[in-house]
């Protein structure tokens, strides 16, 4: 008897919620992107024919907004695990509403771009800035769906001290996020 609660015990501690392996796996799938990405940015610059220009003010700006989005993100994930249902909700509302901002943000990057003559097509300096942003981009519109259906979720009270992995999920991937432009805005900033 004693032996095969040892292996239930083994077995449960080998087990791996579906959707913290479905989530894992969809980052690895984006990381492996942007080491394309970033590989193939690398590449074309040694190739030659790469003009170089300062990366928008408003790119800088939008990355500290960005981190500012993590913060409070970390302030949702220990108010559900302290029961704090109004803190879990204002916090990931002001996660949501600071991700939108660093959207907004990005789009105006875009437009300073533009303002120094630096477009998308004729320039593949200038190319991929824009595919990288426009791809984080992309990603975070899905964090964003991701925080909606966490905030759904906390108003129905779905998520608390006992019911963890939805908020975890939403942690994990938003602060992946972050991490993710981080290392492509330093990646721009040293290599453009």
């Amino acid at each position: 008897m004693k032996n095969q609660e040892e292996l239930l015990a083994a077995n449960e501690t080998r087990s791996v919620n579906p959707k913290v392996f479905t989530m894992w796996l969809f980052i690895v799938s984006i990381i492996m992107l942007f080491a394309a990405f970033t590989s193939a940015y690398l590449v074309r610059k040694a190739e030659g024919n790469w003009v170089e220009f300062d990366l928008p003010n408003l790119f800088s700006y939008s990355t500290i907004v960005l981190l500012a989005s993590s913060a409070s993100m970390h302030f949702a994930y220990l108010a559900a695990k302290k029961d704090q249902f109004n803190a879990l909700r204002i916090s990931i509302s002001i996660t949501f509403v600071l991700g939108l901002i660093f959207l907004i943000m990005q789009f105006y990057g875009w437009i300073q771009l533009v303002e120094k003559n630096v477009f998308f097509v004729g320039n593949p300096s200038g190319s991929f800035v824009y595919v990288l942003s426009g791809l984080h981009g992309l990603h975070l519109i899905s964090g964003l769906i991701v925080l909606l259906v966490a905030l759904v979720a906390a108003f129905r009270l779905k998520i608390n001290a006992k019911a963890l992995t939805q908020i975890k999920i939403c942690t994990t991937y938003w602060h992946f996020l972050d991490a993710l432009w981080v290392y492509l805005f330093l990646f721009l900033v040293f290599n453009n």
